[in-house]
């Protein structure tokens, strides 16, 4: 290990000192691959002591040509992709182990680091962004480990963009060496000497037998808890996958809950919405996202402000399971989910809600902080191809069944409601499943916890299925991990 003792390290945790604990540590030794931005990170441990006891080579294929005859073209010619990010690593660490005969080091651990970046244009138009990598070893001879992380910057100056790159690159590297048993601590410390305004990592993916017992989902669920962005996304695969190329040019349906579990209610509110959102005469059912979107949130238990994270998982699962890309979010205001949808499309959205999630928008107490109140969100909420497909309500007392047109609204939004309903914003959908309307989710979830197995009448088969043969939702499972 390092010529100097542990301890002195213990509060010093400057950049310099990072590289040069790296640098110092005889076996720590592997390459720096980066394009886009100059060599930024490698850039730290050349100006820290002893460089080359960590760097065997650093190259900068910043001329496409050389890039592609490295690592091979890409098919729709692109390099600031995961893709091209994968290629790099693996590319440089097959190399490494090539070059460099185990039997004359058979005490390195042997990484390759990469970054390919795309910082701010001139004209100032788009932001920038890129992908971050390593592929490392904690042991000798040990099958790699990998972080990869997608990273939005929001300086507005290219060399202030290269800067945070060189410092969270190198923040990557000394975490993955040296914090890398405690992954959440570890997104932490990628922010070590960095704000969260200047750079954000939006995704990131752990994989490897350092971090064989990682569920990725939790650590996008990190991501958002940390405040270090706004939301994130998971595939039907568990993967965290990156929002802005789900969402790209897409036309957008989302509904919002707790999915504690998916009930009869959730699904037909769904397939209901999914038709009429399909039905749309500029809607290309190939270019739609279907999206399940959880709030931090609907994730917490009522007067409690910890996760449960067995229970997201749980959730999760279901979710998952039966085909759907998650979104967990920060937005607690719908406008705000609008606004960010509207970062990446242009082309149709939709939301699916109940009527009593409707009652709640128009609630002009969520507004306060606007200084153009309910009347800026609602401009924000109901822009240009955006569309609310009601799902009524039963009235508990009467019996009546709500929808748009029969509900009351408080005198003050009156006019402002009417005239979304009557531009054609609000769309009931009709075709519902009138049982689903005496379906509760809370009850649900309540009759799970009781043991009381009606609930399995309201919940799809493969829902309650699954429920029963993991025993989610049980009171064992119900203190906090």
């Amino acid at each position: 290990m390092s010529a100097l003792n542990e301890d002195e390290f213990e509060n010093i945790l400057s950049i310099q000192n990072k590289c040069t604990r790296l640098n110092l540590n005889e076996n720590i030794y592997g390459t720096f691959a980066e394009i886009g931005a100059g060599q930024e990170t490698v850039r730290h441990f050349f100006r820290a002591g002893n460089p080359k006891g960590t760097i065997a080579k650093t190259l900068s294929a910043y001329d496409k040509d050389f890039s592609d005859a490295i690592y091979g073209l890409d098919p729709q010619n692109r390099y600031v992709t995961v893709e091209r990010l994968k290629r790099m690593i693996d590319y440089e660490a097959e190399l490494i182990e090539q070059r460099l005969s185990r039997k004359k080091y058979p005490d390195k651990l042997f990484f390759s680091y990469a970054n390919t970046v795309a910082t701010i244009d001139w004209a100032k138009k788009y932001k920038g962004h890129g992908w971050l990598g390593i592929k490392f070893q904690r042991e000798p001879k040990q099958a790699y480990s990998e972080i990869i992380l997608h990273v939005q910057f929001h300086e507005n100056n290219a060399s202030q963009q290269q800067i945070s790159l060189g410092i969270m690159g190198v923040n990557l590297i000394y975490a993955a060496f040296y914090q890398s048993d405690d992954p959440k601590e570890l997104i932490k410390k990628l922010y070590d000497h960095l704000s969260k305004d200047k750079i954000e990592i939006d995704s990131i993916n752990f994989k490897g037998p350092v971090f064989k017992n990682v569920d990725n989902r939790l650590m996008s669920l990190e991501l958002v808890k940390n405040g270090i962005t706004e939301a994130v996304m998971f595939s039907p695969e568990g993967n965290n996958i990156l929002p802005a190329n789900v969402l790209y040019k897409k036309h957008i349906l989302t509904l919002r809950g707790s999915f504690r579990p998916v009930t009869n209610l959730n699904l037909n509110m769904f397939l209901s919405a999914r038709n009429l959102f399909l039905n749309q005469e500029n809607v290309d059912p190939d270019k739609t996202v279907i999206i399940f979107e959880m709030t931090l949130n609907n994730l917490k238990s009522e007067g409690d402000n910890e996760i449960n994270e067995k229970d997201f998982l749980d959730r999760a699962d279901l979710l998952c399971a039966s085909g759907q890309t998650v979104m967990i979010s920060n937005f607690q205001e719908y406008y705000k989910v609008v606004e960010y949808f509207a970062q990446h499309t242009k082309k149709e959205l939709g939301l699916v809600m109940g009527v009593d999630n409707l009652i709640d928008i128009f609630n002009e107490r969520y507004y306060r902080h606007l200084s153009g109140g309910i009347l800026e969100a609602f401009g924000k909420l109901f822009f240009k191809s955006l569309k609310v497909y009601l799902y009524p309500i039963k009235d508990e007392k009467t019996g009546e069944i709500i929808t748009s047109k029969t509900l009351k609204v408080h005198p003050r939004v009156k006019e402002l409601y009417k005239f979304f309903v009557d531009n054609g914003k609000v769309i009931d959908i009709e075709d519902y499943d009138e049982k689903s309307l005496d379906i509760h989710p809370r009850q649900v979830y309540e009759m799970i916890l009781e043991g009381n197995h009606e609930w399995e009448k309201m919940v799809p088969g493969l829902t309650a299925k699954m429920i029963k043969e993991k025993n989610m939702f049980s009171k064992e499972k119900a203190s906090h991990s």
